[in-house]
């Protein structure tokens, strides 16, 4: 996709498609009105046959635009004319982008930007209007024989005044450096786990490295990790064929011996339980397993072509959980890289197995901060349902940073509590704690077990397993938690 900023009058422009806005009433945008103005009134013609009511998210695509250079103009509804809500700034983009999928529409200039959003400048406008065309015409071919896509939009331009030039054009690299991490988040999430093993995984994390010399990548063998007493982890990889692997991509955009910031993500390839097998319908989202680890490339990506002046470790712990006659049983008793014993008492509560030595990993790197992201836990879309990750840790500033970064990114999250009391629920009469609380409380008790591995540095913990992908027709990775991780660490080198 190509991305640019415009700033001639519409009017003048040469393009397949303006995207322009109508409010409720009848009443039009500025860009609408100029365009009115320039067609002899002919979108005050369509809104006030009733064509268009105005409403949030209404579309109306005008086809034949007489004595123009114009192919065709999008009226999208805006609702009230105040204010918009984020959300419902990004609900506008949204509608716009699909009603342009299925048109031979290939050029787009987007006007959307100059709508008032409640606390945003241009720089978040124009960031978000990369983000939603971007996110909603990635389309997954890699592994079928026709390529075609759905969507036909090759360049996107926003359209801003000569004086917000510049922060329209710094929005645009923004939205494009966090849709290419979400592209990438998202098509590593889409591959099959017989293509996306734990190798290939490291792999890309090596490309990544070549690609940008701000990142250095280290992979560790499974003879690595049982050296440095990675038992938890090791005990969860010896059920499949695939060797595990512990990715290490460290990115340097800060002072040489500032404390880096650690992002840890969930790198399970492919999740069938192990001897706790899972049920048979829907076990193919396991691929998604990865998507934690994912997320931690995505960024990384991100923050490379941002060039944030930060410090940040990306730690990727993977493998596959599988059945075998070498696999975890029930009732096993494992050692953690602590030192710590750990019951397994059901075996597909293994990611808290892999992320447990990652966390003890991370201590080497004496870091300012860490933040695991893994889709954990089942129980998580129970409580908080599609839309929001659940958020918990030791340290409230960091916790609270994260929810606000998602409310700015338009990537929800919202905190649970890790109350002492929820630890009383992991206690093993054979070991120093069991790998399972039971049901009751299942996204906290995971949490609550990956605490005890991080009492030594600021930890929050990001369970994205009913985020991560969507199922069902529209079945894929979202690409979710990259927008909220890229906000909170502009935050951090803006601050």
């Amino acid at each position: 996709m190509d991305y640019s900023v415009e700033t001639a009058p519409l009017e003048e422009l040469q393009c397949d498609c303006v995207i322009v806005g109508v409010y409720q009433d009848q009443q039009l945008s500025p860009s609408a009105t100029a365009l009115n103005n320039s067609t002899d009134g002919l979108i005050n013609k369509i809104v006030s046959r009733g064509d268009l009511s105005g409403k949030n998210g209404e579309t109306v695509l005008i086809n034949a635009i007489p004595g123009s250079k114009i192919e065709s103009i999008l009226l999208v509804g805006l609702g009230e004319n105040k204010p918009l809500s984020g959300k419902n700034y990004k609900k506008a983009l949204l509608a716009a982008v699909n009603s342009l999928k299925k048109p031979q529409i290939k050029s787009v200039v987007c006007s959307l930007a100059e709508c008032e959003v409640e606390g945003r400048d241009w720089q978040w406008k124009s960031r978000h209007i990369i983000e939603v065309f971007n996110d909603a015409a990635y389309q997954f071919t890699h592994t079928k024989s026709d390529k075609e896509t759905e969507s036909r939009i090759a360049k996107i331009s926003i359209a801003a005044p000569e004086t917000e030039r510049a922060s329209a054009h710094a929005g645009l690299l923004q939205g494009k450096a966090v849709a290419e991490g979400m592209d990438l988040t998202k098509y590593l999430g889409d591959l099959p786990g017989n293509i996306c093993t734990p190798t290939y995984l490291a792999e890309q994390a090596i490309e990544l490295s070549k690609k940008y010399a701000s990142l250095d990548v280290k992979i560790l063998e499974e003879s690595d990790m049982a050296s440095l007493g990675m038992g938890s982890f090791l005990s969860v990889s010896r059920g499949s064929r695939q060797p595990a692997k512990f990715i290490t991509l460290s990115y340097q955009g800060g002072d040489k011996n500032a404390q880096p910031i650690v992002l840890i993500g969930k790198g399970l390839t492919f999740d069938a339980g192990g001897i706790s097998l899972k049920q048979a319908a829907g076990m193919e989202e396991m691929k998604y397993d990865m998507c934690g680890g994912a997320s931690v490339l995505g960024t990384l990506l991100a923050v490379a072509q941002m060039q944030l002046p930060l410090n940040i470790v990306g730690l990727i712990p993977s493998s596959e959980n599988m059945p075998d006659g070498a696999a975890n049983k029930p009732g096993d008793i494992v050692t953690s890289m602590s030192g710590k014993t750990i019951e397994i008492i059901n075996t597909d509560a293994e990611g808290r197995l892999l992320l447990c030595d990652a966390l003890t990993y991370a201590e080497r790197y004496n870091p300012e901060l860490v933040i695991d992201i893994a889709t954990l836990t089942g129980a998580v879309g129970v409580a908080l349902g599609r839309v929001a990750m659940g958020v918990l840790g030791n340290d409230d500033a960091l916790c609270n940073d994260l929810v606000a970064a998602g409310e700015i990114a338009n990537d929800s999250a919202w905190r649970l509590p890790l109350w002492e009391e929820y630890q009383e629920l992991l206690k093993s009469n054979f070991a120093d704690m069991s790998n399972s609380g039971g049901k009751d409380a299942g996204t906290i008790t995971a949490a609550c077990f990956l605490a005890r591995f991080a009492e030594k540095f600021r930890w929050a913990h990001l369970d994205v397993a009913a985020t991560a992908w969507r199922t069902g027709p529209t079945k894929g990775a979202t690409g979710r938690p990259v927008p909220l991780l890229s906000q909170y660490l502009i935050n951090r080198a803006n601050s």
